[in-house]
This record gives C-alpha cells, sequence and structure tokens, in this order.
C-alpha cells in the first residue's frame, strides 16, 4: 500500500515537472512582451518585468498590420473547420452505417492518403489553383483544406461506438438517413466535434507553408506570414516581435482551455465499440 502511495506521488511529481517544463517557454514569452528590448535577453533572465511595458501591446497595432493578419486567419480557422466537421461527419456517416460494394476498400484508400506526404503533389495542387485562378485569395486555403481524411477517420470510429439500435429505431419510425445523422449522430458525438474542432483550427491557424505558397498580396496574408514579415523588418525589436507572438498564441490557448474537456473525451472514447 506505501509502495503504491509513493509511485503515486512520483507520479504527481513528474506530471508537475513536465507541466513546468512546457508552460515556461509561454510563461518566458508573455513576459518578455512586456519588457523593454534591451531587457529581453538579458543573463541572467529576468522573470518578472520591472518595469512592465504595456505599451508593446499599444506600439504593435501601430507598427503592424494585426487586423487585417488576425482576421484572415480567423477567417480560414473557422470557415475550414466547419467544412472539415460537416464533410467528415457526413462522409463518416456513409462509412460507419451505409452498406455498398467496396467500401471498406474505398475508406482505407482514402484513409491511406494520410501517409503520402504533400510535398507529393504540392506542384499539381498549385497548378490547379492557378488553372481555376484561386491563386492569391483565401478561397485556393479553403477549397484544399475543406476536406480532410483524418476527420473521416475520427468521426467513423466515434459513430461507431453508437448502438445501431439507434439508427434503426429510427429508420422504423420513418427518418431518413440524412436525419439519422443530423438528429443522432451528431448530437451524441460532441466529444468527437470538439476533438476535430480544436485540431483542426489549431492546425489552419499555425499554417505558414500554404498561406506562403498561395498568398501573395499582403491584403490576404495571415498572421503567420505577417509576422515572418514583421520578424524581417523590425529584426531588432525583441520585444515587439514576442508581442505579436502572444497575440498569435493567445486565441489557440483561450479555445483549447475552453474545449480541453471535450477533446479529451473524444480522443479517449474514439475507437471504443458500442
Amino acid at each position: 500500500m506505501r509502495a503504491r502511495s509513493a509511485g503515486r506521488v512520483l507520479g504527481y511529481v513528474a506530471l508537475a515537472v513536465a507541466t513546468v517544463a512546457m508552460l515556461l517557454p509561454f510563461f518566458w514569452m508573455v513576459v518578455s512582451s512586456l519588457k523593454h528590448n534591451n531587457d529581453v535577453f538579458t543573463v541572467p533572465v529576468q522573470w518578472l518585468p520591472d518595469p512592465v511595458v504595456w505599451h508593446n501591446y499599444l506600439e504593435i497595432w501601430q507598427r503592424a498590420d494585426m487586423t487585417t493578419w488576425l482576421r484572415n486567419t480567423l477567417l480560414l480557422a473557422v470557415v475550414v473547420t466547419a467544412l472539415q466537421v460537416f464533410t467528415g461527419s457526413f462522409a463518416a456517416y456513409g462509412f460507419a452505417r451505409m452498406r455498398f460494394p467496396g467500401r471498406d476498400v474505398l475508406f482505407l484508400a482514402y484513409i491511406g492518403t494520410m501517409a503520402v506526404p504533400w510535398q507529393s503533389y504540392m506542384i499539381p495542387q498549385f497548378v490547379l489553383m492557378s488553372k481555376i485562378h484561386l491563386n492569391d485569395t483565401l478561397w485556393s486555403i479553403i477549397a484544399l483544406q475543406a476536406f480532410g481524411a483524418f476527420g473521416v477517420f475520427l468521426m467513423k470510429q466515434y459513430f461507431e461506438s453508437i448502438p445501431d439500435t439507434l439508427n434503426e429505431a429510427a429508420r422504423i419510425d420513418g427518418l431518413s438517413e440524412y436525419g439519422i445523422w443530423r438528429r443522432i449522430m451528431m448530437p451524441l458525438s460532441v466529444p468527437a466535434i470538439a476533438s476535430l474542432t480544436l485540431l483542426t483550427f489549431v492546425t489552419t491557424w499555425n499554417d505558414y507553408l500554404g498561406p506562403l505558397i498561395y498568398l501573395r498580396s499582403a491584403q490576404n496574408w495571415t498572421i503567420q506570414l505577417g509576422l515572418k514579415t514583421f520578424v524581417s523588418q523590425y529584426n531588432a525589436e525583441y520585444a515587439l516581435i514576442v508581442t505579436g507572438s502572444v497575440l498569435s498564441v493567445l486565441p489557440i490557448a483561450v479555445i483549447f482551455l475552453l474545449g480541453q474537456r471535450y477533446f479529451v473525451e473524444g480522443i479517449a472514447t474514439t475507437g471504443v465499440k458500442g
């Protein structure tokens, strides 16, 4: 009994140390955003700013086009996330509940696309976007990321954990397959939807290479492209650079804190058969 208690205490201590190690860089970034430039890289590290320079969070909006960058990034993240949840759950319902020839082979082939590196079809995609005149528009990113094999896989695994008897009872009551998907499967799949929403939103928000390839005009830049340009122009303004980084990370941190319970539940229950 004592050995078990000691092991549990050691486990908690290890988790606490790991948590501090993961949060320390973020804490340093927030603290550095409240310093003068000369105080950011002092040795030893100054963990508490003295004085606190709140003006950095006002100056960054004056020196950089943060409004445009954040608006474009938020628009892309919200639209792509909504489309991936819709298309992923719709296709997952077909794979999980419908019976048709070649279903399993088609599903495996579709999921197999996740193993194909993006660099192998990056050029054909760019040529396609050029042919249909979507380059240098936000529509190019939306069109390329509206569908995702991972979302289909995640939702299918969760749908299969829901008892088939619910679907059979709904069919007996005259509910269509679309109605079953909308009124039964989706409300019961909130944890999986939350997980897919969070993962897709974070991936789209942090995407750098996609916007770098397709978005050339400054009015279409995302926060990642904008901050890269800002760093190039003000490479000695360390405090402002860190301030911009904090503003780019803050929405993701807030969204994760709000949805972490559903995220953990969705990941933990995915793949459990009903």
